[in-house]
């Protein structure tokens, strides 16, 4: 699993316009007939994705004219049937909209070709689509385990007046795959779905796109689909691929959810695929939906969401959303006839269910249901299981707490930039870092400022110090890297004016012994540590606001923050307020010994290789040698009027 990640803050509200990206579904349709069609078509608005661009260089490699004019527009120059390249090898990643219907278009083409894919790729069943073509004559061996990738296919002997049987209840892209390829046959051919066909809607996209090239399915209801002899693939010319209804439904929610409104465009009323009908679902739920030819939008409803009973055999993707939504609806929300999730990127019943319950979600799974009641959510990271739609729906958790979404790249499958349009159509908790060195005023005046505005505050040096006595209590060493990590990342620390607490204890004091400011000084040295407590120190990003004081705050922990103060003073300024306070308390102190372990921690703070202090190109310098703790604070809250 890749080690990257993305932190998100709790969010407060949301509302705005996004511009869809194509439709997976239609783009890689569109992009097979483009090439099995007689002319050349020019496809536009295609979604620029890694399923794409997997369909993208299998056509180029089976020697299809491909040509890029700009942007998400191509020319596809079609072979009538016929690919140049009669032997080759393809990987075509995870990929199922292009690995089922190359398959079953390249087993009919005549040819001699192996298709691969990644490891999940490999664990996804395609044995009722290899079936239903050897019923036709194809010849196709299982390189690995029977009824998975990866394939080799040979020349087919094609027999005359079939009539194919598919089960139905797999998936969808099985018989999307056939009736694609059934061209190629040059034979009057019917296909017989066995058993209860999901994902309808699907097929409604293939048979609208076979039309616009030129081939019309004959059908008797969901049973019985038919490709007249003849038939062939005509380039339309100019093609438009619709905005992706599955991506719409993110944003839809999160307008639900966030307030909204919150509009999609490139997807409506008059779209051929079917997931326009989450919308539905969504009002179901309570939100407010208006519609157009094509946009969509959502706003929340005055009472907030409420719980559904739903089946959803006819959105099995964005289903995956009302999941997610479920986590701010009152009472118990059922999803049922979701079998399909589980042959998908990801066993994503099962995925769904162990991230939920990470949020502090109550959820029951079943062969073909889940079944969720939302509760006060927690901080979390999200595995995203190498599945475009986990981490996509799993943003939306965000409105709840601040959590991190690993592997959040994985969206390039459909939507390579989800998270910065996420980002613009919703508003996150505000911060304020305030930097700056030692005895610089800087935790009294952020503590100020966080009472003034009702924020929380963080104290992110003490956290080092928590977590060196939490791990002295729970008897870890503090060059346990991994132990100590793990007390790190599960610390329960809370700031107040003032206070601070560890479990609820306050601890004010006993982190400021000589013993445990050794202590935190070990601990803050393991990266693994400190990796932790990154995100620990994020997740107190929440409503209604944040104060977060130390060293690296507007550099390293919040560096999207509003507002960014780096807050100094002389040396000898600090150097004296510190000899103060000492006094003050019954400690005997020198004012020079003072000043030169200041200038010595002031040297080592800068220079350090990990987070050293700086001030930020876009930070506000704020000098308090010869301000009151008053009028730096009235500065800061003046700042924060403007920046907010």
């Amino acid at each position: 699993m890749s080690t990257e990640f993305l932190d998100l803050p709790q969010l407060i509200s949301a509302g705005g316009t996004v511009r869809l990206p194509g439709s997976k579904s239609i783009s890689n349709r569109v992009l097979l007939l483009a090439a099995l069609a007689e002319g050349a078509t020019e496809v536009r608005d295609l979604l620029a994705s890694d399923d794409t661009e997997r369909m993208l260089d299998a056509l180029k490699t089976l020697g299809v004219g491909v040509a890029s004019l700009g942007g998400e527009n191509w020319t596809i120059t079609g072979c009538g049937g016929h690919f140049p390249v009669r032997q080759a090898e393809l990987f075509l990643g995870n990929a199922g909209t292009a690995f089922r219907p190359l398959t079953a278009a390249l087993a009919l083409a005549g040819g001699d070709y192996v298709l691969k894919g990644v490891a999940r790729m490999h664990e996804r069943p395609i044995g009722d689509l290899v079936d239903g073509l050897r019923q036709l004559g194809a010849d196709i061996s299982y390189l690995g385990n029977d009824g998975f990738p990866p394939l080799q296919l040979k020349p087919a002997a094609i027999q005359p007046g079939g009539v194919v049987k598919v089960r139905g209840d797999v998936s969808s892209q099985f018989l999307t795959g056939l009736l694609m390829a059934l061209p190629l046959t040059g034979e009057t051919v019917a296909v017989d779905v066995v058993g209860e066909l999901i994902s309808k809607p699907y097929i409604e996209i293939t048979l609208a796109i076979m039309a616009r090239f030129g081939v019309v399915v004959e059908r008797d209801g969901w049973q019985r689909f038919t490709v007249k002899a003849g038939s062939r693939y005509v380039s339309p010319g100019t093609i438009y691929v619709e905005g992706d209804a599955s991506s719409a439904s993110y944003f839809l929610a999160l307008g639900a959810i966030g307030g909204g409104p919150v509009r999609v465009e490139g997807v409506g009323s008059e779209s051929i695929q079917g997931d326009v009908k989450f919308a539905e679902a969504l009002a179901q739920m309570g939100a407010v939906i208006t519609t157009g030819p094509n946009w969509m939008e959502a706003r929340a409803p005055q009472g907030g969401l409420v719980a559904v009973d739903l089946d959803c055999n006819h959105i099995p993707d964005a289903a995956m959303t009302l999941a997610t939504a479920a986590l701010f609806a009152r009472g118990t929300t059922t999803l049922r006839n979701i079998a399909s999730w589980r042959v998908k990127e990801t066993d994503r019943i099962a995925a769904m269910a162990t991230e939920l319950k990470k949020l502090g979600a109550e959820v029951e799974e079943g062969a073909d249901y889940i079944r969720v009641t939302p509760a006060s959510l927690q901080p979390a990271a999200i595995d995203t299981y190498d599945d475009h739609r986990m981490a996509m729906c799993f943003s939306l958790a965000a409105f709840g707490t601040p959590l991190r979404i690993n592997d959040p790249k994985c969206v390039g499958k459909t939507f390579p930039d989800y998270f910065a349009c996420f980002a613009k159509v919703s508003k996150a908790a505000p911060v304020i870092a305030i930097d700056g060195p030692s005895a610089s005023g800087k935790g009294t005046v952020a503590a100020r400022v966080a009472a003034a505005l009702g924020y929380d505050y963080l104290d992110s040096g003490a956290l080092y110090r928590l977590t060196a006595l939490a791990a002295q209590k729970a008897g870890v060493d503090w060059a346990d890297e991994s132990g100590v990590a793990a007390i790190a990342t599960r610390l329960d620390a809370e700031f107040t004016a003032g206070d601070i607490r560890l479990n609820g204890e306050l601890v004010g004091d006993s982190i400021r012994t000589e013993e445990i400011s050794a202590g935190a000084s070990k601990v803050a040295a393991l990266p693994a540590v400190r990796d932790a407590l990154l995100f620990r120190q994020r997740t107190f990003n929440r409503a209604p606001g944040l104060i977060g004081d130390g060293r690296d705050m507007g550099s390293v922990v919040f560096p999207q923050a509003p507002l960014k103060v780096f807050l100094t003073a002389s040396a000898e300024a600090r150097a004296e307020r510190r000899y103060k306070q000492l006094i003050e308390k019954g400690f005997s102190a020198n004012l020079a010994d003072l000043l030169l372990d200041l200038q010595q921690r002031d040297e080592r703070d800068s220079q350090r290789s990990v987070a050293p202090l700086r001030q930020e190109a876009d930070a506000k310098l704020l000098d308090t040698t010869g301000l009151t703790i008053e009028q730096a604070v009235n500065q800061v809250l003046a700042w924060s009027k403007e920046a907010m």
